[in-house]
């Protein structure tokens, strides 16, 4: 069978630690190391006042079955001076099993493919370079496009924070359709973007600039107001029909120079109190596309809405998504991405769960 399993080392000699067990693995009758990705250094996930580790992934040919394989690679770990102290330690070395052939097991003590493995650059980086092409045998996603979901960034499971999904993109590309058939999907509450409510925004559409200050910081309030920690519960699952990031977007292009630095001021004070999202999805269109919607959907607040202004909206999503570090992002294409097909989001509900830590 084709295993892939995660070395990392954080004590001693890390690349010695990891080229050690390579070599034991390799020693072993059973077990045959094809391919060793290169070594990458990266910073603890949590208790962050340890050393740097140095991870790596190896693809394996292996008799073993599944728990036999666990078991050896304990014993390794063993050999090369591993302690068990606690989640999170320090540890001269470290050995995941990632993927075993296209195997789904969920037991106490073994899970494949690894829970938290899509979560990882530090493992998709090298999965990526040894098989990029390979399926997640759950997600449905081959290696390069989960490590792309990263941005060379790596997470982990909390449950001790709001379970906070966002949904984000320009103005027209379905994401409180998407929000509500996932929401009933997920059973989960929606925070709706305060559009409705708001008493200023059909104004600042009609052409009235002077009151987009009070437009935008309306808004701002509202999503204070809705995704504050201190007003989201930990572990339980939330979705927005936006992200917050986008306050900054829309207020640089709504309100002149001088209302700027009165709603940054503001700003700031706001964003310190916001719950970060475990998770986005950007949904994406072309502009001409979300204008079609638009027109369709026929708000008379959005009929003034210019093309121009998509165009320029994306374009800031885009640049916003390219330097994300937040979370992951799930990148959607409207017009691939039925949101009103179950079966469409029967399969992205899959794909989040394995984004939330439920308790």
């Amino acid at each position: 069978m084709k295993t892939y399993i995660g070395l990392g080392s954080n004590l001693g000699d890390r690349h010695a630690n990891i080229e050690q067990a390579s070599s034991e693995l390799n020693s072993c009758d059973a077990i045959t190391v094809e391919k060793l990705s290169d070594f990458l250094e990266t910073p603890p996930l949590a208790a962050m006042d340890q050393p740097a580790y140095i991870n790596a992934v190896a693809e394996i040919s292996t008799t073993l079955q599944p728990v036999a394989f666990l078991k050896k690679l304990q014993t390794i770990e063993q050999k090369l001076g591993r302690t068990r102290d606690g989640k999170w330690q320090p540890r001269t070395i470290d050995l995941d099993i990632l993927m075993y052939g296209d195997l789904v097991l969920e037991t106490c003590d073994l899970t494949i493919p690894h829970r938290q493995m899509h979560l990882r650059s530090f493992v998709l980086i090298g999965m990526s370079q040894l098989a990029g092409d390979l399926i997640h045998p759950v997600l449905k996603r081959s290696m390069n496009e989960l490590a792309q979901r990263l941005n060379s960034n790596s997470f982990a499971l909390n449950p001790e924070i709001p379970q906070l999904i966002c949904i984000a993109g320009i103005i027209g590309v379905g994401k409180t359709t998407l929000a509500q058939n996932l929401a009933q999907k997920l059973n989960c509450p929606i925070l709706r973007e305060a559009y409705d409510t708001n008493p200023y925004l059909p104004q600042v559409y009609a052409g009235k600039t002077e009151l987009a200050l009070k437009s935008q910081l309306y808004f701002l309030e509202t999503r204070r107001n809705q995704l504050a920690r201190e007003n989201l519960s930990s572990q339980n699952i939330y979705l927005t029909d936006y992200i917050f990031d986008k306050d900054r977007i829309f207020a640089q292009r709504t309100i002149n120079a001088d209302q700027f630095g009165e709603y940054a001021m503001q700003y700031d004070k706001v964003s310190s109190q916001i719950a970060s999202p475990i998770l986005v999805i950007y949904l994406t269109d072309t502009p001409n596309a979300a204008m079609d919607r638009i027109h369709n959907r026929n708000r008379p607040y959005e009929q003034q809405m210019k093309l121009k202004t998509l165009q320029e909206l994306k374009s800031a999503y885009d640049r916003l998504f390219a330097e994300w570090d937040k979370s992951p992002v799930i990148t959607l294409h409207a017009g691939k991405f039925n949101c009103l097909d179950p079966a469409n989001i029967d399969i992205l509900a899959v794909e989040i769960e394995r984004y939330i830590c439920r308790q």
